[in-house]
């Protein structure tokens, strides 16, 4: 696994726990770092398909693949890193019992706003904690959000103007920018929907004495 930043920078004392983020994700490395945890980020490197392949064949609900995604992320880095505290993320959305997975293409994402527009859809955010091989805390939160009935000309400004970076997204926007803009209504977390349920997360962790109460 490539360590993305250095383990100096995941300390927070001689006797504080060692966090790693399993998640490449700019943002929720933002998030947490900005709740005050000096985290090192080791992305997972696991068969996220096969995982989803599997589940699906199970009638897996698409809130328990993303926190059962988590728990498998957590637990691929925790074996390599047993003395860390090792935080796995990891979101799913559906439209009903539709669930979808990243695109590849501007047309492809495309495709995909137009069978959300004029419609509501969830997003299923999740967490897991695993130290020492073993997942110690998990769960996950949802959020509702109703897309506008936008116009195809609004939707191709959009897309030009969002370019690529909407590729990293589930939902083929990011709220936190002019993803915002696609919207009609929106029922949930901002954390969770921007792919971490953040206080829940930071409960567990107080919980098992790895924050501050």
């Amino acid at each position: 696994m490539k360590k993305v930043d250095g383990r100096a920078e995941g300390r927070i004392g001689e006797t504080s726990p060692h966090f790693i983020l399993a998640s490449k994700s700019a943002i929720r490395g933002e998030m947490l770092r900005a709740a005050g945890l000096a985290i090192e980020t080791i992305p997972a490197s696991i068969d996220e398909r096969g995982f989803e392949r599997r589940w699906q064949t199970d009638n897996l609900a698409p809130d328990r693949v993303a926190e059962a995604l988590a728990r498998e992320k957590a637990l691929a880095v925790s074996r390599d890193e047993p003395d860390a505290v090792v935080i796995g993320a990891d979101q799913t959305m559906a439209l009903g019992e539709q669930r979808f997975s990243k695109v590849a293409t501007l047309a492809e994402a495309r495709d995909k706003l137009l069978a959300l527009r004029g419609r509501r859809h969830e997003l299923h955010s999740a967490y897991a904690l695993a130290r020492n091989g073993e997942v110690t805390a998990s769960g996950v939160a949802s959020a509702r959000l109703t897309m506008r009935d936008f116009s195809d000309a609004f939707l191709d400004d959009y897309l030009a103007r969002a370019g690529e970076a909407i590729l990293g997204s589930v939902g083929c926007y990011q709220l936190e920018g002019l993803g915002v803009t696609l919207f009609e209504a929106i029922e949930g977390d901002y954390f969770t929907i921007l792919g971490l349920p953040l206080l829940p997360l930071l409960a567990a962790l107080r919980e098992h004495g790895l924050a501050t109460a």
